[in-house]
């Protein structure tokens, strides 16, 4: 038990700026079993997260209230993800070879592909949140998107070779094996399942009719399998394309796809939104 408290700890720690005040060795041993415990901050962040947008909702036009809850979205994460997107968006986008490539994740500047990928990125999550403002759909399935991210990023860990070998952050995660990855896929499940049925349960409060109910609860069911699908889907031809450029992954390329997937995760609620109406 205080073995997972500490890997709890640790993934609270790392991915997020929740207040956690017990002091942690991050040892690679360490970062590798508090890969179980990503779902559970993807659950965290999504709460507060849609708990600002329900509540802004209330207080806010639409807009800025897509605006605020992507900064406290952004806040929350401590930008960690995001700084992956752009140090990603900086290599992969110069067209240099493999090692100069690598060379530019490594530096602490950003430059301007890197500026360009996040304010698109950012733009793209603000107009999706505008999207589902006021959708009963938010209490729950929206969700989805921060658990299956960063499944994807254990997923991403076990099945891709580190670009560099030892070095860098990716070298602490490396010898996370296919149990692990099993046991995170059974938790982002079960909070997945559980995140339906109170998405299921709000969209009937707020209907309160059974044609709407029936026609809610399909499209809540058809989010639980296309979401996971669509992320996983992306985020493979993402990761195999990336691999073959740069000889395997990096800890900036996990955070970039971390990013990339919540949108495409979004993305498809938005797409599934449409059918309520």
């Amino acid at each position: 038990m205080r073995e997972n408290m500490k890997a709890a700890a640790a993934a609270f720690k790392f991915l997020s700026r929740f207040p956690v005040k017990l002091e942690l060795d991050f040892t690679p041993d360490l970062m590798k079993r508090s890969t179980l415990f990503y779902p559970v901050v993807g659950l965290s962040i999504g709460i507060v997260v849609f708990s600002v947008a329900w509540v802004s909702g209330f207080l806010l036009p639409a807009a800025p209230s897509a605006v605020l809850v992507l900064m406290i979205w952004v806040w929350l994460t401590g930008g960690l993800h995001l700084d992956g997107w752009m140090d990603s968006a900086d290599a992969l986008l110069s067209y240099r070879s493999r090692e100069r490539m690598l060379e530019i994740m490594k530096d602490s500047r950003v430059g301007a592909m890197g500026v360009i990928a996040c304010v698109l990125l950012l733009m793209l999550k603000a107009s999706l949140l505008y999207s589902l403002m006021g959708e009963p759909i938010l209490m729950g399935t929206a969700i989805l998107p921060f658990l299956w991210s960063r499944f994807f990023m254990v997923y991403a860990m076990v099945k891709y070779d580190r670009a560099r070998e030892g070095e860098g952050l990716a070298g602490m995660f490396a010898g996370v094996q296919n149990d692990l990855l099993y046991r995170v896929g059974g938790v982002t499940l079960l909070l997945s399942l559980v995140c339906c049925g109170i998405s299921m349960f709000a969209v009937y409060v707020d209907k309160g009719v059974m044609f709407s109910w029936g026609l809610n609860m399909g499209v809540t069911i058809i989010a639980f399998f296309i979401i996971p699908f669509f992320i996983w889907a992306c985020g493979k031809w993402a990761a195999d394309h990336i691999s073959h450029r740069l000889g395997g992954l990096t800890g900036d390329v996990y955070g970039a796809l971390n990013e990339g997937l919540e949108a495409v995760g979004l993305v498809m609620l938005v797409v599934l939104s449409t059918v309520i109406h």
